[in-house]
């Protein structure tokens, strides 16, 4: 029964062909527009993921704070006012994991004939584990080599492109201000920074290597900034507070006084990257969502054209015996043979271009299983929910009022 019924709405779409496709082009649209803009907001999505997990996780940053002469004052770092004791003390604190003390800088790096300015990185081989940074080829550098001053370096995946091409940089020596330091280690990539740099441009070294040789340092023991990695998210705030204390407490500043360093939540403000790009994803998807509001409509309104003008043919077909539900599911395959048939052609048209969209721009997109069954549920159920009026109007017709119509 439903096959001949099926077989019937497809005659009737059939014998109105421009029609029925311009009355499909609205649910095609509607759900290219969905798959699209879904798959852009989630590869918006797993772009900044991927960004928070290279940065590390549950990070704080401490920056040294700025100084004034003249009336001129600095930016944070004018001022060394943190210490590497500093990054000691908040060592020993409750629900810290792990502390960095950093010295960071720009230099021109020498290999050969080959040159490249870089960012260099002075600091301790914790340093790898707050970054959650991994040495793929050769061994980090250790505490001795910090207590040492050791010329040795660890070199991002960029920069050895750079200096050395296709060459395995280990075990070769490099100049950083004229001073020799020899590669121990390759790091792992780690791509395209929250703030857009490229991580991988780097080179590290033990921090009094840095302090010694490379940038040079006024004050012994200073430093410019100390990463610190808390146990847990549940815990930042508790350790936030607790570094407050202790710095202002080892630095004697007063109660009123404001302090001389900067403190940053490097996972809060991911975090909120993040959700902002999630409510993005949700608003692309609604405003593409209208469209298939408006194929809807579309729907509605030429399967009420349709019944206006199929009404001696449904007064015939209730002479015959058809029953109101007969007359009901006929219409309402044809609004759902419409919303479907639209919806396939639509999901074709917004994968592939999602796909041209990343070929033509390099935007990353990702095209999930979920995103495509929500734009064919709700075209889906659309269809159906604009189809049934025009259907339950055409099976509630009285017989013959129908076959009276001209």
């Amino acid at each position: 029964m439903t096959l001949a019924m099926l077989g019937e709405a497809w005659r009737a779409m059939g014998a109105n062909r421009m029609r029925t496709v311009l009355t499909m082009l609205g649910m095609v649209i509607g759900v290219a527009a969905v798959v699209l803009m879904m798959s852009i907001g989630q590869g918006a999505q797993y772009a900044i993921k991927q960004s928070i997990s290279a940065m590390g996780s549950n990070l704080f940053i401490l920056l040294s704070g700025s100084t004034q002469a003249g009336g001129v004052r600095t930016g944070s770092g004018g001022a060394l006012t943190l210490t590497v004791n500093d990054a000691a003390a908040i060592a020993e604190l409750p629900g810290v994991q792990a502390v960095a003390p950093i010295n960071p800088g720009d230099a021109q790096v020498v290999y050969g004939p080959a040159n490249w300015n870089t960012a260099i990185i002075g600091t301790t081989p914790a340093y790898l584990d707050v970054r959650a940074w991994q040495v793929v080829s050769g061994a980090a550098f250790t505490a001795s080599d910090v207590r040492s001053a050791t010329r040795v370096a660890l070199i991002g995946q960029t920069a050895a492109q750079n200096l050395f091409g296709d060459d395995n940089p280990l075990g070769k020596t490099i100049r950083i201000k004229q001073s020799p330091f020899i590669i121990l280690g390759v790091l792992a990539s780690k791509g395209q920074g929250m703030d857009g740099r490229d991580q991988d441009d780097t080179i590290i070294i033990p921090l009094t290597t840095a302090q010694r040789n490379v940038f040079g340092i006024r004050f012994p023991g200073t430093v410019r900034m100390i990463m610190v990695q808390s146990t847990g998210l549940d815990v930042m705030p508790e350790v936030e507070a607790a570094m407050t204390g202790l710095l202002r407490q080892r630095h004697r500043i007063r109660e009123n006084a404001d302090n001389d360093f900067s403190l940053r939540n490097l996972t809060a403000v991911a975090n909120s990257a993040a959700e902002s790009t999630r409510i993005m994803s949700m608003l692309l998807g609604a405003i593409a969502s209208v469209s298939l509001l408006v194929g809807g409509i579309g729907i509605m309104n030429i399967m009420l054209v349709s019944v206006t003008e199929r009404t001696r043919e449904i007064g015939i077909r209730m002479a015959i015996g058809a029953r109101e539900r007969d007359i009901l599911l006929q219409f309402l395959l044809e609004a759902i043979i419409i919303s479907v048939a639209g919806c396939l052609i639509g999901l074709l048209l917004g994968v592939g271009g999602a796909l041209l969209t990343e070929a033509l721009t390099g935007t990353l997109v990702i095209i999930s299983g979920n995103s495509v069954l929500v734009a064919f549920g709700v075209a889906a159920t659309v269809g159906i929910f604009f189809g049934f009026y025009p259907a339950r109007k055409a099976a509630r017709m009285d017989p013959i009022e129908a076959l009276r119509y001209q």
